[in-house]
């Protein structure tokens, strides 16, 4: 593959860096081994497309472990590269990407390069005017997943917010998305908008984070209609529907590439009383609950690095190992439709669910005991509607 000189002289600086750097092995991290010659670059590793816009510019990263380029981390990269860091936000789980889902992240110092890491999570979800006083642009860098309930999208939504009302360009660096092979769920509606999904899209809306900020942007979302100068940097060599396996686990329970492409169907047991495996060793890869009938296989949530306090901590939960399954291309209703059916505990679904699904007809459809293709059939015109929006915004095809 041809590349340009000065990409080649960074990936030297990379091994440089790497070989050298014991007291930062993101190895620990590590998902799937990184490959040298993956044809897919995502965004960061296009140095020569983005490195002559931040050079002699105090610059804010928002980042966390998955802003990588083959296995050394973007601030790393960019301090060698003698770009001037002001400081670090990050999003949910921190910096390092350590912290348990839904746990308050403080600000500190990144121990290894002495730069302040403003958490964008908790009450503080976006940069305050104060936070970016000697900030003159914004570089963003995170791995999203696909699923309109991750939180990185709403940190982006409030950064392009922010940005724009400081008048601060914002650069997106693209990173694939392991789950654009389909689309499908209820499109969000506006009562039931949250930091687990501030927009009218679908569950699975198969962008890249890159498109998405175009559409956030292009479809006036952000208060006001509030217009941020917006680059997106794209991916190299890729198009929607590629298998792509993240270098980085994205988020303490999202440890491997099963648990990424089951996280879209098991996230609405989140706002039930199923555990879907926090608080062990295969998170989103499993489902289960002490009030659901005893069978085969069975597992303890105990607390744990990704999870402090795991729903049904330390008793006995029954349900349905799928860590070997092919996982579905479709959120997959049945799972949560035989789980409501045999349910023995007193409540199924609890206040979170209607913010995680966006859709305040899906209880009731399933106490009413509608099938998956009735339920299904109340979100097409919405899926419709959505992807004529989303064409409007692709950058991959």
């Amino acid at each position: 593959m041809q590349v340009k000189n000065t990409y080649l002289l960074t990936i030297i600086l990379f091994f440089i860096i790497f070989s050298c750097k014991s007291s930062h092995n993101n190895k620990k991290d590590s998902i799937e081994k990184p490959h040298l010659e993956s044809k897919i670059l995502p965004g960061a590793y296009q140095t020569d497309e983005y490195l002559s816009l931040i050079k002699g510019k105090k610059i804010a990263v928002v980042g966390n472990q998955t802003s990588e380029i083959q296995g050394v981390h973007l601030i790393d990269t960019l301090l060698h590269l003698q770009v001037e860091i002001v400081k670090v936000f990050a999003p949910e789980h921190g910096f390092r990407g350590k912290a348990s889902a839904g746990e308050h992240v403080k600000n500190s110092i990144d121990i290894k390069t002495g730069l302040p890491i403003i958490s964008l999570y908790g009450k503080h979800k976006k940069p305050t005017r104060e936070d970016l006083q000697d900030v003159e642009l914004i570089l963003f860098d995170i791995q999203d997943v696909g699923a309109r309930f991750y939180t990185y999208l709403s940190t982006l939504h409030y950064v392009m917010e922010a940005a724009a009302e400081n008048h601060i360009p914002l650069i997106v660096l693209d990173r694939p998305n392991p789950n654009s092979d389909y689309i499908d769920g209820p499109v969000m509606q506006a009562e039931n908008k949250s930091f687990v999904g501030l927009h009218p899209v679908p569950i699975v809306y198969a962008m890249t984070i890159g498109e998405y900020a175009r559409m956030i942007k292009g479809e006036k979302w952000l208060k006001n209609a509030a217009q941020p100068d917006l680059t997106v940097i794209p991916v190299k060599n890729y198009r929607h529907g590629m298998v792509y396996h993240l270098p980085v686990k994205p988020s303490p329970n999202l440890p491997d590439y099963q648990s990424v492409r089951l996280y879209p169907s098991l996230c609405l047991f989140e706002g039930t009383g199923i555990s879907v495996g926090r608080g062990t060793d295969f998170p989103f890869q499993v489902y289960g609950s002490p009030d659901l009938p005893p069978s085969g296989f069975s597992f303890v949530p105990q607390p744990n690095q990704g999870s402090k306090w795991p729903k049904h901590q330390g008793k006995k939960c029954f349900g349905k190992d799928l860590r070997n399954i092919t996982p579905p291309t479709e959120i997959y209703l049945n799972w949560l439709l035989e789980t409501y059916r045999d349910y023995q505990g007193k409540t199924y679904f609890n206040s979170f669910f209607n913010r995680l699904s966006g859709d305040s007809q899906l209880i009731k459809m399933i106490k009413e005991g509608k099938s998956v293709q009735q339920i299904k059939a109340t979100w097409q015109n919405g899926l419709e509607n959505f992807k004529k929006i989303r064409s409007k915004y692709l950058i991959y095809k």
